[in-house]
């Protein structure tokens, strides 16, 4: 079994400054990697947005596939496992780092990056359409403009604002018919309790457990979930909990039973119940399917 690689920023013209820009027909045709197969799931260690401009495809993202034609725009955060399928169309791929965007203690751009490119807030995929496609092309081609130039002083400082901009343009389209998205009071603390879940879902999927981190009680906990993604504290859990179980299962050759003492599960039978529950599949079911 191959194992996910992750894919660090050390590659394209521009990787001193922790940003670039490449069209989506070079990465399908043209490049080879030495380190990665771009058509096997590979790992993030930086953002990416791709945007289609012309044709059609699919894209693999977090072992679920997405169709897209044009106007198809995907945002992808750090730690995102994807993979590219050959494909004719085109369009263009801007891949930067969190330090490029958030400078020093910027709240702000920091909270648009956490809106935006969170898939439990909502879809990684956003279809646009007639003026709102064409200014997002504007921005890209300002964008690649300044590329060309970014040995100059300016360029880079005009590219970072840039990019926040087309950030915030996303996210307003984004926002559109979408609740998770508004603003709201409990934001800081969803940060903070999806960060622990990530962290520590393999050592407890106890609500308790994560109440107790944030030092708030189990009900303040459910009320920070419902308000923000309208589930409760346990199914927000769980859900994180599935997510790095595949990544397990995708990324390695450990034994069902050692990716089950790994979760968290004291018992094998009791991982599988739990995983097929939540996902209508057997973990081996799952692994076969995603190893084609």
């Amino acid at each position: 079994m191959k194992k996910v690689k992750e894919i660090d920023f050390n590659e394209g013209i521009a990787n001193n400054f922790y940003f670039d820009l490449v069209n989506l027909e070079d990465i399908i045709i043209k490049r080879q990697p030495s380190d990665h197969n771009q058509f096997n799931h590979h790992k993030l260690s930086f953002y990416a947005i791709l945007i289609i401009t012309s044709g059609k495809g699919a894209h693999c993202i977090n072992y679920k596939d997405y169709t897209y034609n044009e106007g198809s725009i995907f945002t992808l955060r750090k730690n995102t496992i994807h993979k590219f399928y050959k494909t004719s169309a085109k369009g263009k791929l801007i891949i930067f780092t969190e330090d490029f965007i958030v400078r020093s203690s910027d709240k702000m751009n920091n909270l648009n990056l956490f809106k935006l490119f969170n898939e439990m807030l909502g879809s990684p995929k956003l279809q646009v359409i007639n003026s709102d496609l064409v200014r997002i092309k504007e921005w890209m081609f300002q964008i690649e403009k300044e590329k060309l130039s970014i040995k100059e002083h300016y360029s880079i400082e005009i590219i970072r604002n840039l990019i926040q901009g087309l950030i915030l343009n996303l996210l307003r389209l984004k926002s559109k018919g979408n609740e998770n998205l508004a603003h709201k009071k409990n934001y800081s603390q969803f940060i903070k309790l999806q960060k622990a879940v990530e962290k520590d879902c393999f050592e407890s999927k106890s609500v308790a457990y994560y109440a107790n981190k944030l030092d708030v009680s189990t009900k303040t906990l459910s009320n920070i979930t419902q308000s923000v993604v309208s589930k409760s504290a346990k199914s927000f859990i769980d859900e994180i909990v599935i997510l790095q179980i595949k990544k397990i299962l995708i990324s390695s050759s450990h034994s069902y039973t050692e990716i089950a003492y790994r979760a968290g599960f004291e018992h094998s039978t009791n991982f599988f119940k739990y995983f097929r529950k939540k996902t209508g599949l057997s973990p081996k079911q799952f692994r076969e399917n995603n190893n084609k």
